[in-house]
């Protein structure tokens, strides 16, 4: 793996075991590569393995899942390595994830503040609670978010889709992690909305360094966002390389339906 690549993918294949001896593949001798401080885009239709893709890069297979390959991470190595315990220590502090729900992904009966101390407390961030509280607000005003220590007393059903979201990713980028695997980030927003949270991304990817592997089914994400692309096709990659490359020059007959059907326009400019 060269230095200035963060996350390499190599020959990993997944089934599923299941019942009366059956399996069933999910990712076949997939292979991917994003280099450092690049948003690099995930894109495949429903039960192309995207999901499968990052559980394993999270290390949170369903039980029944039989992985081969290597998921080679700068910081740790080989993440099919890991131990449980070195992959708890990864999750959020190096690699961080961010769902398409952000309401959905917040305890319902908690503030936002106090989600925040439970991050901290399970990452053993130290410091007081005053302390974690006024990194929290810092996080929610870098995301965006106008008067974050009101929003720090508020509970989840107080907020906004996209105001959840913007949460969701202070959270997750806290402890500065150079990874973010963004699901869907947006799909559930409203277009101005989806508009203003993919900026921030672009924005934390320019500030922060960070690296972020966008998984979507949106082309005009991808087209507007991305630097490079993988497409992802029941459990195999079709294609990969520079978004303008690929999206102008495609070579593999899914791609090039894809971009008939969807073209490299959407719901964001720039």
């Amino acid at each position: 793996m060269t230095s200035d690549v963060l996350l390499s993918v190599r020959n990993l294949s997944v089934r599923y075991e299941l019942a009366n001896a059956r399996s069933a593949e999910a990712l076949v001798g997939v292979n991917l590569e994003v280099r450092k401080g690049q948003i690099h885009g995930l894109v495949g239709g429903s039960g192309s393995g995207k999901s499968t893709l990052i559980n394993a890069i999270l290390g949170l297979s369903a039980f029944n899942a039989r992985i081969s390959g290597q998921i080679d991470f700068a910081p740790a190595g080989d993440l099919l390595r890991c131990t449980a315990k070195e992959l708890r220590k990864l999750r959020g502090a190096h690699i961080a994830y961010i769902g398409q729900n952000g309401l959905g992904s917040l305890h319902p009966l908690m503030t936002i503040g106090a989600q925040f101390r439970t991050f901290f407390q399970q990452h053993r961030v130290p410091g007081s609670r005053a302390d974690h509280l006024a990194l929290a607000s810092e996080r929610l005003a870098k995301v965006g978010l106008a008067n974050p220590d009101a929003v720090l007393r508020q509970y989840p059903f107080q907020l906004s889709g996209g105001m959840a979201q913007r949460v969701m990713i202070a959270i997750a980028t806290a402890l500065r992690p150079v990874l973010l695997l963004a699901d869907e980030p947006t799909s559930a927003l409203d277009l101005t909305v989806q508009r203003q949270v993919l900026e921030l991304l672009t924005e934390l990817r320019r500030d922060n360094g960070l690296t972020i592997l966008l998984i979507t089914h949106d082309l005009g994400v991808v087209a507007h966002y991305c630097d490079t692309v993988t497409v992802l096709h029941r459990g195999r990659v079709v294609e990969s390389g520079p978004v303008r490359e690929v999206f102008t020059n495609p070579q593999d007959p899914y791609t090039q339906n894809l971009l008939r059907q969807g073209g490299p326009t959407g719901p964001t400019t720039r």
